[in-house]
């Protein structure tokens, strides 16, 4: 298998939340952010269900992910895809990097590991048999880099700084590591807009690519939204979910926090339109951080 891409250079951005429940503020800001830099380039903006974690997916979630999408009037350019419906893709990845010597299976747990982030490479050696074992990528002591358009030049040693990484569990569950490279290629995806908390996965997504031979993405990391307890929006610190009759208001608020000109209430989709004609990634706030966000 190949993922080689051969889409023409156009932006395509995409969207792509994890249904482990409802989508909250932060999500909002994260949508807007993509939806708007792709159609202020003239390019297309897709979205992708990140379901591979199967076990935690919560079934209210994919019907107000797309709830969410019908209300706020984002325009989509193609159908939205699944990954649980592209699973065989993910093998045939793994397949290639195992024909290349590039995985291993590793019978570490997290209980053996202990708190140690940084695998060392236990079983890297020890040439275990793949069945029912997890499958880790080999990485080289090397430094990847790379200029993220508003947190500036980002570098992680491989090796001393992310250690070899599982691309698939010994459940079964493919990681999301491997899920998102294989379908940012084949979806020909040229620009990433994410928030700050994803910054630190960038060099591994960076060097599988390059494993598999994709093209290396541009990438933009947004500043997290914050509760008033100083902690992310996020779906494990409960963030509320969005409410879907104040559509128009949390758009507002979205742009607001994103630093865009002001825009005034009316359909959501007059209203991207006007925010994509203003918009400027200039005028987004240079930090890891929105705090006094609160809901």
């Amino acid at each position: 298998m190949s993922v080689n891409n051969t889409q023409p250079s156009l932006y395509r951005g995409r969207f792509a939340p994890s249904p482990t429940g409802p989508l909250h503020f932060g999500s909002l800001i994260t949508a807007v952010a993509s939806y708007c830099e792709a159609k202020s380039k003239q390019g297309q903006w897709f979205v992708r269900i990140e379901d591979t974690d199967i076990p935690r997916i919560d079934p209210v979630s994919i019907p107000h992910i797309l709830a969410c999408l019908d209300q706020f009037e984002f325009e989509l350019d193609a159908p939205i895809l699944y990954q649980k419906d592209r699973l065989d893709l993910y093998h045939q990845a793994i397949e290639q990097l195992k024909q290349q010597q590039l995985v291993y299976a590793c019978q570490c747990t997290r209980k053996m590991l202990g708190s140690n982030a940084i695998y060392q490479g236990h079983c890297r050696n020890l040439q275990l048999d793949f069945s029912q074992q997890a499958v880790r990528v080999k990485v080289n002591d090397q430094t990847i880099c790379f200029q993220d358009q508003l947190q500036g030049q980002h570098c992680s040693n491989l090796q001393h700084d992310l250690g070899d990484f599982v691309l698939l569990r010994r459940d079964g569950i493919f990681n999301y590591q491997l899920a998102v490279v294989v379908d940012d290629a084949l979806q020909g995806i040229t620009h990433v807009v994410r928030g700050s908390d994803l910054l630190d996965n960038t060099a591994r997504q960076i060097w599988l690519a390059q494993l598999l031979k994709a093209p290396t993405l541009n990438y933009m990391h947004l500043p997290l939204a914050m509760n008033k307890h100083g902690q992310k929006l996020s779906k494990q610190n409960l963030a509320q979910a969005l409410d879907l009759t104040q559509a128009p208001k949390l758009l507002q608020h979205a742009l607001y926090c994103l630093g865009q000109p002001h825009i005034e209430l009316d359909r959501p989709c007059l209203m991207l339109k006007q925010a994509i004609t203003q918009w400027s990634i200039d005028q987004i706030p240079h930090s890891m951080t929105l705090n006094g966000i609160y809901e």
